[in-house]
């Protein structure tokens, strides 16, 4: 076959999730979308605030009076870069500055050119499990080595685990909280004791690791506390993030990355991201949309609407007999599998025209995954199916 090898490791790799992806098209051309109740992907159900829509007016007409689509730096425009650097001074607690912010082509683009920026062959990233599992072709794109370490029985961080996981070719570790596939988020105090971890393994291996924050979901939370900021975490720390969940535009590809401001050999890591953005082919970010993002920070989606979702799943789950961790955050389930093979209980629910994601697929095998972010209706009429196969596997 003429396709690459690691393209087609990855292909293997992703085949849960692509599976499902597949088998819902099919089966909505089958039976009808109305009658296929497909909780496979992420992507956002909710419209886009009223507030995205005022600036994507007024930066529509901006562009056309001005006539200006020629490149710019490759961090992005500066007027949308201090934006995001003022929100970021509240938001993560920082003295940021317009050089500190990083312009991208969503959450996954920040993440490649950071990861082709750090890391040499053989370099080691380590993320806590279950997770995005294209942490680890982003990983493997640059021929590091892909590390997991496992989280507590509720999701959050198993800092012994991680402990136990770095080494001396750690040079990245990436978490993602709100988390994906969990909800789950960590705590201020788990993400100190991480930075200190961290510190304590750059003294004894005498190395340099960055902690990274993938925080594509960090407006999408149901608790009051706000989400802590890795930044005070670390001095070698960043934030990568997107605003294709916060204002339900995945499709616009629109993010960023915010470096720390106190990072020793800052300049270094800032230029090389810009050559690596060039290497990659982004160039820069989609500059219409950076004129529109530019006057939407803070603004998010009706998070209501999400935990209204959240808890009509969990109770109606509950109710069946599931077992699950609430989420506090994100809008996905990760319920424990009723078999130990949570590929074959997800082959069960599509019996019922239930479309899950085996929990294998996020390196958490024993559990699946629910997208939550469909229409109501579609969580009541599935609620009936899950039971259904929770009662037939029970006997």
């Amino acid at each position: 076959m003429a396709i690459a090898m690691r393209v087609q490791k990855s292909l293997q790799g992703s085949s849960l999730i692509r599976k499902m992806f597949e088998e819902g098209a099919r089966l909505k051309k089958q039976y009808g979308a109305e009658n296929v109740f497909d909780f496979s992907i992420g992507n956002p159900n909710l419209s886009p605030p009223d507030e995205f829509y005022k600036s994507l007016a007024s930066s529509l007409v901006a562009a056309v009076e001005d006539k200006n689509h020629s490149y710019m730096p490759q961090a992005g425009n500066p007027a949308t870069r201090q934006a995001v650097a003022e929100f970021a001074r509240s938001e993560y607690l920082v003295d940021a500055k317009v050089e500190d912010v990083f312009m991208t082509a969503g959450a996954a683009g920040a993440l490649n050119i950071i990861f082709k920026s750090l890391l040499n062959p053989g370099d080691e990233v380590l993320t806590p499990a279950p997770c995005f599992v294209e942490y680890g072709f982003y990983t493997g794109n640059y021929d590091g080595i892909f590390v997991t370490a496992p989280t507590k029985a509720d999701f959050t961080l198993d800092l012994d685990a991680m402990a136990a996981a770095i080494t001396a070719k750690t040079k990245i570790i990436i978490i993602n909280s709100p988390n994906n596939p969990t909800g789950q988020i960590y705590s201020e105090d788990s993400l100190q004791k991480l930075g200190a971890l961290v510190a304590e393994k750059e003294r004894e291996f005498d190395t340099e690791i960055y902690l990274i924050s993938d925080e594509p979901y960090r407006k999408i939370i149901y608790v009051d506390e706000a989400i802590p900021s890795i930044l005070l975490a670390h001095p070698r720390s960043i934030i990568v993030t997107s605003h294709s969940k916060d204002l339900s535009i995945p499709g616009e590809r629109i993010g960023y990355a915010v470096v720390n401001p106190t990072m020793p050999d800052k300049q270094d890591l800032l230029d090389a991201m810009s050559l690596t953005g060039r290497v990659l082919g982004h160039v820069n970010a989609p500059a219409f949309m950076q004129r529109v993002v530019a006057n939407t920070q803070g603004v998010t989606v009706d998070v209501g609407l999400y935990k209204r979702k959240r808890d009509l799943l969990c109770e109606g789950l509950a109710a069946a007999g599931y077992e699950f961790t609430v989420p506090p955050g994100a809008f996905y389930l990760f319920p424990k599998s009723p078999l130990a093979d949570d590929v074959a209980f997800a082959d069960m629910l599509k019996e019922e025209k239930i479309l899950v994601v085996p929990g294998s697929g996020f390196m958490g095998p024993g559990y699946f995954r629910i997208s939550y972010c469909v229409d109501d209706q579609t969580i009541i009429n599935a609620l009936p199916g899950f039971k259904r196969v929770l009662e037939k596997i029970r006997g």
